[in-house]
C-alpha cells in the first residue's frame, strides 16, 4: 500500500494538491487550484458570517459543483459538515439540525430552504429561498482577509471533527456519526488505493454526497487521488449509461441491478463501454454469473466488492487476484488497520464459517454519536470493538461474508430505513394512536416498508390518505409501500409490538 501523505487534515490536503498539481481537473473541467480558490472564498464568507472553528454547517442539495465547493469551504473554515439528504422534507431536516446545533445551512437546490420550519437556533439559510443568497455569501468574503482564512484552514488538527453523518437509528431519531479528519483521510486513501483510483480517471458520483459513500468515496477520494469526479444530481440508468459513453467513464460504482442493466444494453444495441476500467459493487452477495459477465463482456480490469458502514468507514474489500467466487460471495478481507471478529450472542468469538455478529476495531471506528454517550456506549464496547449489528462469518482466508442484519433496519434502493423513525414520523400526522413498520421483500427496491396503523379513538383513517401525507413529509424511500389500518397491534410476552407476528400475518398479502 502506498503510504498516506502527511497531510493530517482535509484543508491541508486540498491546498497541497492545489499547490503541486494546480492544473489537474478534479470536478468536471474545474482544476484543483480553481476548487481550492472557490472553497477558500466560501470559507471567507462563512467566517464573515461568524462561523467559528468547530461550528456545524449543513449542506443541503443534490450532487453538483456547488455542493463540492461548499463542502471544502466548510472544511477550510474549520467547521464540521452536516450533510442533509436532498430527499429530506422539512421535519426530517429540522430534527438533524436541532440535534447537532447547526446554525448555518448552505442550500444548493431550488425549493429546499422553503421546506424548513422556523427554527430558533438557525442564524442563516444561504441559497434559493433562504435568508441570504449565494452571491451575498460570496460578497461577504471580502470582509475576511485571505491570510485569516488560510490561517484558519491550517489551524485544523487531524483529530478535529470533519463531518457528522446522519444514520437511521432503532429508537426513531437519527443519530449523528462523528468522524475526524485523520480517519476519513486514511480510510479513503486506502480505499482509493485498493480501487486503483488515479489521476486521469473519470468517476461519476452516483451516491448522494449526503451519504457517507458519496461524500467520502466520491467527492473526497477524487481530490485525494486527483481523479475527475462527475457529480450525478439525480440517478437514472439511462442518464448514467449515456454518460459512460459520452464522458469516457473509467470507474463506476453501482448496485448489482445496475450492472445487469449495462449488460442488457450491450445485448440490445452496440454500446461503447470500453473506457470502463473498474467496477465497484458493494453488496452482501453478487451473482457469480454477473461478476463473470461484467469482467468478460464489459471488459473491466477489476470488479470489487466492499463492506463499510457509517460508524466504521471502510471495513473490508476484495483485492486484485481474488477469484470470482470470493468477489460474489464475500466483501473481501479487512483493510489495513482494521480488525474484524465474529461473535455469538454471548460475545464469544465463533469459529471460521460460523455465523455471528460482525465486530470491528481500528482507526476507522467513529468517535461516537453526537451528544449521545449512552448510544455510543451501546455501539462501542470497552475494548474499542464496534458492534455493527450485521450478521456474517469469516471464511478460512479471512474474507468477510454478510448474511443478515441483527437490527431492524431495512434497505430500500440502497438507503437504510429505520422502522422506528418512520413510525415516529407517521405519528406526527395526527390521526394515529399507534404505528408499526416492518421491512418486506420487494422486487423493485430490494425491500420496502409496510406500515400497520391503529387510528385514534373516533378517527377514521384511509390508507391512501396516509400514504399521500407520507409522500409530502418524508423522503421517498421512507414512505411505506403499503399501509394496513388495524384495530390493534400484536404484542409479545414483554408487552412490545411483535413484529415477527406482523410479518407472519402479512405473508398472504404479498404479491
Amino acid at each position: 500500500m502506498e503510504p498516506l501523505p502527511d497531510w493530517g487534515t482535509i484543508p491541508r490536503m486540498l491546498h497541497h494538491q492545489a499547490g503541486h498539481h494546480p492544473d489537474v481537473p478534479v470536478l468536471g473541467a474545474v482544476t484543483v487550484r480553481e476548487l481550492a480558490d472557490r472553497a477558500t472564498r466560501v470559507a471567507r464568507g462563512l467566517m464573515s458570517l461568524g462561523v467559528r472553528q468547530g461550528d456545524r454547517v449543513a449542506v443541503w442539495g443534490v450532487n453538483d459543483a456547488t455542493w463540492v465547493e461548499y463542502a471544502f469551504g466548510v472544511w477550510c473554515a474549520g467547521a464540521v459538515i452536516v450533510p442533509l439528504s436532498a430527499r429530506y422534507k422539512g421535519i426530517e431536516a429540522e430534527a438533524l439540525l436541532a440535534k447537532t446545533g447547526t446554525e448555518v445551512v448552505l442550500v444548493g437546490s431550488e425549493g429546499l430552504a422553503g421546506l424548513l420550519p422556523p427554527m430558533s437556533g438557525l442564524r442563516h439559510t444561504i441559497g434559493p429561498g433562504g435568508t441570504l443568497t449565494r452571491d451575498e455569501l460570496l460578497a461577504a468574503a471580502h470582509d475576511t482577509p485571505l491570510h485569516d482564512a488560510l490561517a484558519r484552514a491550517l489551524a485544523v488538527q487531524p483529530h478535529d471533527l470533519c463531518e457528522i453523518m446522519s444514520t437511521s437509528g432503532t429508537t426513531g431519531t437519527p443519530k449523528g456519526v462523528m468522524l475526524d479528519h485523520a480517519q476519513v483521510l486514511r480510510g479513503y486513501w486506502d480505499w482509493a488505493e485498493i480501487v486503483t483510483l488515479r489521476q486521469g480517471d473519470r468517476y461519476p458520483v452516483i451516491a448522494p454526497f449526503a451519504h457517507g459513500f458519496g461524500l467520502n468515496a466520491g467527492l473526497l477520494a477524487c481530490v485525494l487521488r486527483l481523479a475527475t469526479m462527475i457529480p450525478v444530481p439525480a440517478f437514472t440508468p439511462e442518464t448514467v449509461i449515456d454518460l459512460i459513453e459520452s464522458g469516457k467513464v473509467t470507474v463506476l460504482a453501482g448496485a448489482p441491478a445496475f450492472f445487469s442493466r449495462l449488460l442488457t444494453e450491450l445485448e440490445q444495441a452496440p454500446r461503447d463501454f470500453s473506457s470502463l476500467r473498474v467496477a465497484i459493487c458493494g453488496a452482501a452477495a453478487v451473482p457469480p454469473a454477473l461478476v463473470r459477465r461484467v469482467l468478460d463482456e464489459i471488459g473491466v480490469e477489476r470488479m470489487i466488492n466492499a463492506y463499510g458502514l457509517m460508524e466504521g468507514t471502510v471495513v473490508s474489500m476484495t483485492r486484485a487476484g481474488d477469484p470470482v467466487e470470493v468477489i460474489a460471495a464475500t466483501t473481501g478481507r479487512p483493510v489495513p488497520g482494521i480488525e474484524v471478529r465474529i461473535v455469538d450472542d454471548d460475545g464469544k468469538q465463533v469459529a471460521d464459517g460460523e455465523r455471528g455478529e460482525i465486530l470491528q476495531r481500528g482507526y476507522g471506528v467513529m468517535r461516537g454519536y453526537w451528544d449521545d454517550p449512552a448510544r455510543t456506549a451501546e455501539a462501542i464496547d470497552g475494548d474499542g470493538w464496534l458492534h455493527t449489528g450485521d450478521i456474517g462469518y469469516l471464511d478460512p482466508a479471512g474474507n468477510v461474508a454478510i448474511v443478515d442484519r441483527k437490527k431492524e433496519l431495512f434497505i430500500v434502493n440502497g438507503f437504510n430505513v429505520s422502522p422506528a423513525e418512520v413510525e415516529s414520523l407517521l405519528l406526527r400526522e395526527g390521526s394515529l394512536a399507534q404505528a408499526a413498520v416492518v421491512g418486506m421483500p420487494d422486487d423493485r427496491a430490494g425491500e420496502c416498508g409496510w406500515a400497520f396503523v391503529v387510528p385514534r379513538p373516533g378517527v377514521e383513517v384511509e390508507a391512501g390518505t396516509l400514504v399521500a401525507w407520507a409522500k409530502e413529509n418524508m423522503s421517498s424511500y421512507k414512505v411505506p409501500r403499503r399501509v394496513f389500518v388495524v384495530d390493534s397491534l400484536p404484542v409479545n410476552a414483554n408487552g412490545k409490538i411483535d413484529k415477527l407476528a406482523l410479518r407472519a400475518s402479512s405473508a398472504g398479502e404479498r404479491g
